[in-house]
């Protein structure tokens, strides 16, 4: 019986209720009865190898692809129910290498979806300055660049900034800094990891490195062949006795030197 204070739990922003995803012509599913919910304000990722299933869940949350068998409800609606481009709209999406327009200045990136939602200019250029301001951007210096001006670590943060441009309340990030050299995606991950709490969004976030995975989520669904077989929170998750997670956990371990081989 709830206590006098207790408070009723809010419904997750996101669901996924015994979903399949089957591509014709393939015997095995994508993904298979996987049931999973995503809170309000969680950095949820998705964790696994090549071919597991992460980017087709990702896809499916903002109906880029609908399943097969079961249900994606995003805000306690079906995916099927949504009109496609204005669920897309309202979603933050940024991928690997950012897929900036090339022949489009960083303004003009960042201010897209607030342009196609008809913002006026006044307000797209105070918030195309104030989102490249977050992400470590001068705008006096980089608003006018186009994309080939821009480093891979830049070019991820005009991403970032062009995902939030319209103030979404979900984020969804498949391998953002996959494509970034060792340095500057650790750089990244750490400005990510601190700019997540100033943010309050809920954010699925797609990897294979479990590194990168301890240090942003709030909690780590592992995949293995379109299954979930494991979900617990970073601190709890090395210690779940599962042959894929010992697997991952054994990614974190430098490889010994060869034998003979000279210190």
């Amino acid at each position: 019986m709830p206590t006098q204070n207790s408070q009723p739990l809010a419904e997750p922003i996101i669901q996924f209720r015994d979903v399949t995803y089957r591509v014709a012509g393939r015997h095995h599913p994508l993904v298979a009865n996987v049931s999973l919910s995503v809170n309000s304000r969680e950095t949820l990722v998705l964790l696994g190898r090549s071919g597991s299933g992460k980017t087709t869940l990702l896809r499916l949350i903002n109906r880029m692809l609908l399943p097969s068998a079961g249900e994606v409800l995003v805000k306690g609606r079906s995916t099927r129910d949504w009109d496609p481009i204005r669920l897309r709209r309202s979603i933050g999406y940024v991928i690997q290498d950012a897929g900036l327009f090339p022949h489009f200045s960083v303004t003009e990136n960042v201010g897209l979806v607030p342009t196609l939602e008809k913002w006026d200019p006044a307000s797209i250029s105070r918030r195309t300055s104030d989102l490249l301001t977050l992400v470590g951007l001068d705008p006096d210096e980089f608003s006018a660049r186009r994309p080939a001006q821009l480093s891979g670590g830049q070019r991820q943060r005009v991403g970032v900034a062009r995902a939030l441009a319209a103030d979404p309340s979900i984020l969804l990030m498949d391998e953002p800094f996959g494509a970034l050299d060792p340095v500057t995606r650790a750089e990244l991950q750490r400005e990510f990891s601190d700019l997540v709490y100033r943010l309050g969004k809920t954010i699925v976030f797609v990897t294979h490195d479990l590194r990168e995975a301890l240090l942003v989520s709030s909690r780590i669904i592992l995949l293995e062949a379109g299954h979930v077989v494991a979900s617990a929170p970073p601190q709890e998750f090395l210690r779940i006795d599962h042959p894929e997670v010992r697997a991952f956990a054994a990614s974190l371990h430098p490889i010994s030197a060869a034998p003979g081989a000279s210190a």
